[in-house]
């Protein structure tokens, strides 16, 4: 009887070799194979399987191999294995894509950078108080080359409690006036900056209440800043260009508590004092020579008036102060600082006033212009003087004063030389 299983007989008993004298040896059994990390299936034996098919132990090592590619076989040997490592390092752990990673950082960075500037973009823009609408200007003269921008400091007290109106000189007076007034000229062949005497002997020409709307007759000849005390910025510029011929094409105006507060929040402006100065009307007492200046220091400065001698002489500290703050807060290590950057923003948006066409990069290319004429990028003048006039005020010397506007509505160098 036979005992094996189906298909299973004597022969294949002794075939096997179990249980049966038969000398013949227990053929090789192939084991499973194994990928061992970093070796490829070519550099490998097994057992029975060596160089010479013997049946002897292959310890994985063959002759004219190296561990992990093939010796003289530039691709690392056949299948396409490149000879390395296999992209592990140490303890079998993949080694880090650099490349991979740096450029995801770029992305990643450069991704925050433009949400970081578009918001930022958009909460200054919503503060900017475009409160002035020049369309409303009558007999506006025709643009030039180049952008003018009128330039106003204001004795504004506005948000300034009492005891802040004490410490920084600026009386209780109601209302505003222009303590300073200035064009700024921007174009291809250099910028301009010309300062106003608040005391210039001008016409002030018929108008229209920006209010009341109502038409009023010239009240003839007065001194420039009463223009603003009668009807504000409107009037303000409607006589600039009736007495100069020169259309501006955006209007900026900046209080005393925003000024002192942009100046605060920068750490102060670095300027040099050229004299000794004692004013107990601004508030003004510096000693000659270089001293950073805080905003309390800064407004007095700009401020002083009887010290200075005249009008003249205080509109050229105003020239050389703002300059000097548009140059030193201008720069990356304010730009680039969140923490002095929006502080120093705030501050000036809260009080700034524009004209309703005024975008962030206008308001940009003005503070860069004032920057670039403090390093000698540009010309820095008050306008032209003939003399004295009536009340205490200046006479401007019209020949010069066309010549200017001339060369300014061209966009040419400015050869006229101002006091």
């Amino acid at each position: 009887m036979n005992q094996w299983p189906d298909g299973w007989t004597d022969e294949g008993r002794d075939r096997y070799g179990r249980g049966s004298a038969a000398p013949e040896p227990e053929p090789t059994r192939v084991m499973p194979h194994t990928q061992r990390p970093g070796v490829p299936p070519q550099s490998r034996g097994g057992y029975g399987q060596g160089p010479g098919g013997d049946g002897s132990y292959d310890s994985g090592y063959s002759p004219g191999q190296v561990y992990g590619g093939r010796q003289g076989d530039p691709q690392g040997g056949a299948g396409g294995y490149d000879g390395g490592d296999g992209g592990y390092g140490p303890g079998g752990r993949p080694r880090p894509n650099w490349k991979r990673r740096i450029t995801v950082g770029l992305v990643t960075l450069l991704a925050v950078l433009l949400v970081w500037s578009v918001a930022t973009y958009f909460w200054a823009d919503s503060k900017l108080k475009r409160e002035v609408d020049l369309s409303k200007v009558e007999d506006r003269p025709d643009s030039g080359e180049g952008t003018n921008y009128l330039i106003v400091g204001s004795d504004s007290r506005e948000g300034l409690s009492d005891e802040e109106k004490k410490k920084l000189h600026t009386g209780s007076a109601e209302g505003k006036r222009t303590d300073s007034m200035m064009i700024l000229h921007v174009g291809d062949n250099g910028n301009t900056m010309v300062s106003l005497p608040r005391d210039s002997w001008v016409t002030i020409p018929d108008f229209t209440g920006s209010e009341s709307g109502k038409h009023y007759e010239s009240p003839g000849p007065n001194k420039l800043n009463a223009a603003y005390s009668q009807d504000g910025p409107q009037l303000l510029v409607r006589t600039v260009e009736h007495n100069t011929g020169l259309k501006i094409d955006h209007y900026a105006e900046i209080g005393f508590g925003g000024f002192a507060k942009i100046v605060d929040s920068i750490g102060g402006v670095e300027l040099d004092i050229p004299r000794d100065i004692k004013d107990k009307n601004s508030g003004a007492d510096f000693e000659k020579g270089k001293q950073t200046l805080n905003g309390e220091q800064a407004l007095a400065f700009v401020r002083n008036r009887y010290e200075a001698g005249s009008d003249l002489e205080r509109t050229k500290n105003q020239q050389k102060f703002l300059s000097a703050l548009a140059s030193q807060t201008a720069t990356p290590s304010t730009v680039l600082n969140p923490f002095k950057l929006y502080p120093t923003m705030g501050a000036g948006l809260d009080t700034l006033i524009v004209d309703k066409d005024m975008s962030l990069w206008n308001l940009a290319s003005m503070f860069w212009a004032m920057k670039g004429i403090t390093g000698g990028d540009g010309t820095s003048m008050n306008m032209p003087i003939a003399g004295s006039a009536p009340a205490g005020s200046l006479k401007w010397d019209m020949p010069k004063v066309k010549e200017l506007v001339s060369q300014l509505n061209a966009d040419e160098k400015v050869t006229v030389k101002g006091d």
